[in-house]
């Protein structure tokens, strides 16, 4: 059975990193019906809607979206798409892995850290005003017990199911005593259902020190809307940066895997871009989908590729094109996915 996914290729050079994913993920032999839609400033260009109905119905239908990089407006303009998808289908946990691989150019070795935020509420909610007359600019930053309970709870589960040891919740409890109070409340009530975790919490700006002084005494992070967005690009800079690291947004019942980095229109269309990002983040999908020999032979080649350090693309210093990466990567999951049928 082939299973159903939306495909947004995305903005710049999304389209050349998503055509390298998919090499890859059919590589394995699991089967998908891609459904391309079109989102993002491509879709405004065309219609004059960056987020048409199609894709919503899309999304609807197969409750699984793979996404390349998506262009927003910087100040003006329409609102981010990534923030409404999040919103519309209540993908309310983005999961973002930092893992090393060889070869990069991440300032530590030996990371594996993973950071949950919570994805649809906080400053993010997108609740502004704007008074004109005496040029005043307000943002409400809207947490819930119930949006706090869900990423918080979800975090200690996919910890378990890791078989993660230690979970720590940031916050700025010690200023914003209602919100941070609230989500670090609740945190620590939820940690009396995962005795197995070690649970702890720490301030927002001491743990973006800590983690650029001892990320290896960390495990898993769970934090609101804002300061992991922050975070999590942090932590992909310890591994090497956004072109190496995936993401997932999952909700109760649906679940959209995506490029987190730009869509860099300065490099579109000249076959350079590092197609490492949305693979992993297809490998979450792989995951997401129960398909884990097929999900363990694409990180294992992935890790085998970048050993070798031969075949990388130019960001890296290597020879290969985006599609010359993701076709030796494909021949590799190949060669994996046959073993494990042999053995």
């Amino acid at each position: 059975m082939a299973y159903p996914v939306t495909l947004l290729p995305g903005d710049g050079i999304g389209p050349e990193v998503i055509a390298g994913a998919i090499q890859v993920l059919e590589a394995t032999g699991v089967e998908f019906e891609w459904d391309e839609q079109e989102a993002g400033m491509t879709a405004f260009e065309k219609t004059g809607n960056p987020l048409p109905q199609a894709v919503l119905d899309s999304i609807e239908r197969t409750r699984l979206a793979l996404k390349g990089p998506l262009t927003t407006p910087a100040g003006d303009g329409f609102r981010s798409v990534n923030v409404r998808l999040r919103q519309h289908f209540d993908t309310f946990a983005n999961v973002r892995p930092a893992k090393s691989l060889p070869n990069t150019q991440g300032p530590f070795d030996g990371i594996d850290l993973i950071l949950y935020r919570e994805n649809t509420e906080g400053l993010y909610a997108g609740i502004e005003y704007f008074d004109e007359r005496n040029q005043i600019a307000d943002s409400i930053a809207r947490v819930t017990r119930r949006g706090s309970e869900n990423i918080i709870r979800y975090a200690f589960q996919d910890a378990v199911r890791r078989g993660r040891k230690r979970l720590t919740l940031v916050h700025k409890a010690n200023i914003l005593k209602k919100t941070g109070g609230m989500f670090l409340a609740i945190g620590h009530e939820i940690a009396q259902d995962y005795p197995a975790i070690e649970f702890d919490d720490r301030i927002v700006d001491n743990m973006a020190m800590q983690l650029v002084i001892h990320p290896d005494r960390y495990d898993c992070i769970v934090t609101t809307n804002l300061f992991g967005d922050i975070l999590s690009d942090l932590i992909s800079g310890l591994v090497g940066g956004l072109g190496v690291t995936g993401a997932a947004n999952i909700g109760d019942d649906c679940a959209i895997f995506e490029a987190v980095h730009g869509s860099a229109p300065d490099i579109a269309g000249k076959g350079i871009a590092n197609p490492t990002a949305i693979i992993q983040s297809g490998e979450m999908l792989l995951r997401h989908l129960g398909e884990i020999a097929a999900a363990d032979a694409v990180a294992e080649a992935l890790y085998a590729v970048y050993a070798e350090g031969t075949n990388l693309t130019a960001d890296l210093g290597g020879p290969s094109s985006t599609s010359e990466f993701a076709g030796h990567l494909a021949d590799r999951v190949v060669k994996k996915m046959a073993a494990q049928v042999a053995a």
